[in-house]
């Protein structure tokens, strides 16, 4: 028996990178045998004692980025006044999680058997219930009145029993399903406040599928919503960076009012008129000006189209170096440094 909840609608989560998956059975030899048969890029973390992964957990969590830092909550000066109170938030912040070296260390997905010595997975579970990990009771010992028990208080995410003949194959899948649920539950609060103004696709399920599309095209493992120009920044596996750049056809008319002010000539006023062109003029702070006259060609690509609530105009760019101003820890460099802490 398989046990799932409803997926999240909330569409397209602010940012997404590889985390670790986090195994828990009192068996090493089985712990040993499951981490070689998951995926190399499944970055993983094992335990045989529950108390020290407990500890573990706790302990990530308390140096895991705050969820929340991109908010800012102001107050009437005067009365700080409930009724006054203004939301601000710092989109910056978003993409310049990618700069933490930690990322990657932060804890997803908690796969952990049922029937342990110490505590059992329920137990266990429980104990972690306020911290935001998904939980997988992978086991061949609990019954399936335990599992659905477990799973209506939501103490567990998944059941999967480990004598199921696709076990590890559909635990491969789950895995990868909490994985995006968790990120999911993580952007509520800022998906709502920023859908609401200039980042509308944030909940058009036509932009999510387009983003699926290119990480699987071109590799890409982590990305974030970027400000300026309006657009998600995608790194591949070798720390690659790349933006997609999204426009609507207001964001264009702006970009043309802007043009026009300064100038420019005639081939990128039309190209951005009739919408043909995606422009990112990353050398001046997003817009036209004078100093591109004759170099303007070099910083538009040609508009693709995606079509949802609304049309989405985009185009892919390398990003400039320049706007990472810190050396960049790749998801690669992660990984080799994860198999030489299990090696030595």
């Amino acid at each position: 028996m398989r046990l799932q909840r409803a997926a999240m609608n909330i569409s397209l989560p602010v940012y997404q990178h590889p985390t670790l998956t986090i195994l828990i059975d009192d068996s090493q030899s089985f712990l040993d045998s499951l981490a070689f048969q998951l995926p190399p890029q499944m970055a993983r973390k094992v335990f045989h004692d529950t108390q020290a992964a407990l500890e573990w957990l706790r302990d990530a969590y308390r140096h895991s980025p705050s969820k929340s830092q991109s908010i800012r909550v102001n107050y009437d000066e005067q009365t700080y006044s409930f009724d006054r109170r203004t939301v601000a938030v710092d989109i910056d912040q978003i993409y310049r999680q990618s700069m933490n070296r930690r990322r990657f260390m932060l804890p997803s997905v908690l796969v952990i058997d049922y029937a342990m010595p110490q505590m059992n997975g329920l137990a266990f579970c429980q104990a972690v219930q306020d911290l935001p990990c998904k939980k997988i009771l992978f086991t061949g010992q609990a019954d399936e009145k335990i599992a659905i028990e477990a799973f209506n208080r939501g103490l567990i995410d998944r059941f999967i029993k480990k004598s199921d003949h696709d076990a590890l194959d559909h635990l491969e899948m789950e895995i990868r399903t909490l994985q995006k649920e968790f990120f999911h539950a993580q952007s509520l609060t800022l998906k709502d406040l920023l859908s609401r103004h200039s980042y509308t696709f944030l909940s058009d399920p036509a932009l999510e599928a387009l983003v699926e599309q290119l990480c699987k095209r071109h590799g890409f493992v982590e990305y974030y919503l970027f400000p300026n120009p309006t657009g998600i920044l995608f790194f591949d596996i070798q720390g690659k960076a790349t933006l997609m750049v999204v426009e609507t056809e207001a964001s264009l008319m702006s970009q043309l009012e802007v043009a026009q002010d300064y100038g420019a000539p005639l081939e990128l006023l039309t190209g951005l008129r009739e919408m043909r062109l995606v422009p990112f003029f990353s050398d001046t702070g997003g817009m036209y000006t004078d100093a591109l006259r004759h170099d303007w060609i070099s910083y538009c690509l040609p508009a693709q189209i995606c079509f949802g609530a609304q049309d989405y105009y985009w185009a892919l760019f390398d990003f400039p170096a320049h706007y990472l101003r810190e050396s960049f820890y790749s998801f690669a460099e992660f990984l080799r440094d994860q198999s030489a802490d299990v090696k030595s």
